[in-house]
């Protein structure tokens, strides 16, 4: 028997997407993959070069369950240089991506029935999370016109004595959007009081910004959790590891947990982590660069080709267009461009019910695939029309 809140959880529909464009490409199909958000660049040479060197000194074995202290040590460091705010090594735990840095959070922090506040629309994933450890999701809307950022006020509204935490990302999957300071500022007065609820800060994407400044939660209240890792800025999503800043009080039960249920991040990994943060600035600004370049190109191909884009994007790798004029049924919209044109898109119902209507592209991605993906979808789009 299938515990029920297993079969409670919803598939990851872009993963349904991906495996099967892979399924038609083992039968022969050429498809452009612009439906999954990983970097298309190998890992930087420091990187890999480190991780080598790793495995010949025979970092083999496990770690400290909160990580080495060497790389908690340097992420402490890049938080400390990077957004000015102070960090200790004891106050982070290195994890084997950050999906189960989330699990780590939220299975401290909720009791059954206890609330958290996400936006709509939000990365899929987030709600499961939530449920998993018997938390509830409670959904704010967030809207294009604003370049769908949290409103504090919406937020404020749902507010209840079970509300544990806000959940924020920024830059945003699957928007692409940052959350401006001012904003930021007001959701961390939110968090202000013992009984207030935290704040939850997924920051993976940061360092991917194009325009403005991301900032940090930290920078405005120490009663959150910062959620991050080494697979998007430093494209290394295959190594698998993230880590988590949480205040002091809350590590020792997420360690516990690491314990019982991960033991430890990779060794070796996260000796190529410490490289990466030491090393692979260049590389970073290479990859930026050229991810800035195939962003401004794609949102003027999704413009041309009639899709809406009121606010554009200016972080991570997504671009979270409006197909509201050709089809209210994402879903559907999305395994039909795949069947018909090749080309994989993420269907907005993905990530809420407010992403019903819209598609989000990923430019992580070559510019040549990128190019050949506009010039199947505007094909596509011209047909459809003709077709309805």
């Amino acid at each position: 028997m299938v515990s029920k809140r297993t079969q409670e959880l919803t598939s990851f529909i872009v993963m349904d997407v991906l495996e099967k464009a892979n399924e038609m490409e083992r039968q022969g199909a050429h498809i452009v993959h612009l439906e999954v958000g990983e970097p298309d660049f190998d890992a930087p040479v420091c990187v890999k070069e480190a991780a080598c060197q790793a495995l010949a000194n025979g970092h083999t074995h496990y770690t400290h369950s909160l990580g080495s202290y060497e790389l908690r040590d340097a992420i402490a460091d890049y938080y400390r240089n990077t957004y000015g705010v102070q960090v200790q090594p004891h106050q982070i735990i290195v994890t084997s991506g950050s999906s189960p840095a989330i699990l780590l959070v939220f299975s401290a922090l909720l009791d059954p029935g206890d609330e958290v506040i996400i936006s709509d629309p939000h990365y899929a994933c987030y709600p499961n999370f939530i449920k998993f450890v018997q938390g509830v999701p409670v959904s704010v809307p967030v809207f294009e016109e604003d370049g769908f950022q949290f409103r504090p006020e919406a937020i404020a509204k749902k507010i209840t004595p079970r509300t544990k935490a806000i959940f924020i990302n920024s830059p945003s999957n699957p928007t692409g959007n940052l959350l401006e300071a001012d904003r930021m500022q007001q959701i961390a007065i939110m968090a202000a009081g013992p009984q207030a609820p935290m704040i939850v800060s997924d920051e993976i994407y940061h360092g991917l910004v194009y325009k403005g400044k991301e900032h940090s939660i930290l920078e405005f209240t120490d009663r959150a959790f910062v959620l991050n890792g080494f697979s998007k800025l430093f494209a290394m999503t295959g190594l698998r590891l993230g880590y988590v800043i949480a205040p002091p009080s809350l590590i020792r039960p997420m360690q516990k947990l690491q314990q019982n249920f991960f033991i430890s991040a990779n060794s070796m990994v996260q000796r190529a982590a410490i490289a990466a943060l030491k090393c692979a600035g260049e590389d970073v600004a290479r990859m930026k660069s050229i991810y800035d370049e195939r962003r401004q190109f794609l949102i003027r191909r999704l413009r041309q080709i009639g899709l809406g884009i009121t606010v554009e994007p200016t972080g991570a790798f997504y671009v979270f267009a409006n197909a509201k004029r050709y089809s209210m049924n994402s879903y559907k919209l999305a395994f039909d461009i795949l069947e018909k044109a090749r080309v994989g898109v993420s269907p907005g119902i993905d990530f809420g019910r407010n992403g019903e209507g819209y598609l989000r592209f990923s430019y992580a991605n070559s510019m040549e695939n990128i190019t050949e993906g506009m010039n199947r979808l505007e094909k596509y789009f011209r047909d459809y029309s003709e077709g309805h």
